[in-house]
C-alpha cells in the first residue's frame, strides 16, 4: 500500500499507481471485468478508504456496479448525492464533509469525504468512479489530478 497523503510522494505514487494499473488491465478490454481489478486495485492501494467502486450510466440514472467494500445504494438518480451530481455535471466532485453536501445519499455512516469522478468517452457518460472514505477531507488536489490520471488510463484500455 502506497501511502500517498503523508510520504510526500504526491503525483510521484501516483505515476507508481499507473504503471502498475497499465501492467494490470494490458491483457484484457472487457468493462465489468477491468472495472472490478481497478476497484480492488483503488481499494487494497490507497489508504482510508472505506469503498471505491463504480455507478452506471443506465438511462439516465446510476446503477451499482463492481466495487470493493461495504454494500451500497443501488440507484442514485442523477440530480442526487455527490454521484448524481458528478455525472449531471460531467466534474470531478471532490467533497471534504459529505454530510454538508446538500442532497447527500447516506450509503455508509461511516463516510465522511467522497471523491468522485465521471468517466466520458466519445461524448458519453459511461459511469462515475466512487472513492469514499471515513477521514474527513481525505482527498486532496493531488489526489484528485492523480486519481484522473488513473481513470483516464482505465477507459483507454477499456472497451465501452
Amino acid at each position: 500500500m502506497i501511502d500517498l497523503q503523508h510520504s510526500g510522494a504526491g503525483l510521484e505514487g501516483y505515476g507508481l499507481l499507473a504503471a502498475q494499473l497499465e501492467s494490470l488491465l494490458a491483457d484484457e478490454r472487457d468493462f465489468i471485468a477491468n472495472a472490478a481489478q481497478f476497484s480492488a486495485f483503488l481499494f487494497h492501494e490507497l489508504e482510508d478508504l472505506n469503498w471505491a467502486g463504480f455507478y452506471l450510466n443506465h438511462q439516465g440514472e446510476l446503477v451499482l456496479g463492481p466495487f470493493q467494500g461495504q454494500v451500497a445504494c443501488v440507484r442514485i438518480p442523477f440530480a442526487k448525492g455527490v454521484c448524481g451530481a458528478a455525472a449531471a455535471t460531467r466534474q470531478t466532485q471532490r467533497v471534504d464533509d459529505v454530510h454538508a453536501f446538500p442532497g447527500h445519499i447516506a450509503c455508509d455512516s461511516a463516510s465522511n469525504s467522497e471523491l468522485v469522478i465521471p468517466l466520458v468517452k466519445d461524448g458519453r457518460l459511461i459511469a462515475v468512479l466512487d472513492l469514499d472514505s471515513p477521514k474527513l477531507a481525505r482527498f486532496s488536489e493531488a489526489d484528485q489530478r492523480g486519481l484522473e490520471q488513473l481513470a483516464a488510463i482505465f477507459l483507454r484500455l477499456t472497451d465501452c
